[in-house]
């Protein structure tokens, strides 16, 4: 009797989990799925119920040229952010992983810096650091250097993440048959590692493509981001484009979530 009534308990604590989890799934995924059904409202405001189903504001969308403009500078800054964060994010990961001895965990915890401090401390601490050395924000320099160090620690760490797991033997087979050091870098340990740079690398991209109190605060004169277009369109708009507008950041974040998962699988790596 008690091991059935063992089992049924066991069976009522796993069902009441799984209802758990299936509503904390179901409030944060709601305000996705609204933002993207009020993009397709054919009514005149950000309003629901729906009046109807149209792509009408998709259309007012890319017929906007502050918003496209918008979008195409989002993706180059998230672009260019992505590769410097992948590079530099590989090497560092790779210095403190195999050469940095007793200085691992203090320069690890350098490396995250910027994910333990709040977004807007970087933001103004890069804004005075670049007016005191004269540059301001009347170039692209600074923004996309803010980009880059907010994006650095995903890198670092998913990286630092598939060395903790790399099997080292592999590259001594490959050194002690000839390959230099090169070689053994690109045919055995980069392959080895690439899980953790994929990763590592549509995190950045997506991060930056998104990232708000950065771009607000360093932006050059005259050019905006997608989340400030955002901003400054429901500032004196409320019609359904802002909502399309939102749904073209939900589609990037999650073809990038689906790139990942198709290439190296939506694992978890120790670290």
């Amino acid at each position: 009797m008690s091991r059935r009534g063992g089992i049924g308990t066991r069976g009522v604590w796993d069902y009441a989990f799984l209802v758990l989890v299936g509503a904390i799934y179901v409030f944060l995924m709601s305000p996705i799925v609204l933002v993207v059904m009020l993009s397709l409202n054919s009514g005149e405001f950000l309003a629901f119920p729906l009046e109807g189903v149209s792509l009408r504001w998709f259309g007012a969308l890319f017929t906007n040229d502050r918003i496209v403009d918008a979008i195409l500078y989002s993706i180059r800054l998230a672009a260019v952010s992505t590769i410097v964060s992948g590079t530099l994010g590989t090497l560092a990961a790779l210095y403190v992983a195999r050469h940095a001895g007793r200085w691992k965990d203090p320069l690890r915890t350098f490396m995250t810096g910027p994910l333990l401090i709040p977004e807007i401390l970087t933001a103004i601490a890069l804004l005075f650091f670049f007016y005191e050395v004269g540059t301001g924000t009347d170039h692209s320099i600074a923004i996309q250097i803010g980009h880059t160090v907010v994006t650095f620690p995903y890198v670092f760490l998913n990286v630092s993440s598939a060395l903790f797991n790399f099997d080292r033997s592999q590259e001594e087979a490959a050194r002690s048959l000839g390959a230099s050091k090169w070689m053994t870098f690109r045919r055995v340990t980069l392959p080895g590692i690439k899980p953790g740079l994929i990763t590592g690398c549509m995190f950045s991209f997506v991060i930056s493509f998104d990232i708000f109190n950065i771009s607000l605060l360093l932006k050059p004169i005259g050019r905006n981001t997608l989340p400030l277009e955002l901003f400054d369109y429901l500032r004196w708009n409320f019609d359904p484009t802002a909502a399309a507008i939102a749904s073209i950041s939900i589609v990037v974040t999650f073809a990038a979530i689906a790139l990942v998962d198709r290439t190296v699988g939506l694992r978890s790596l120790r670290f």
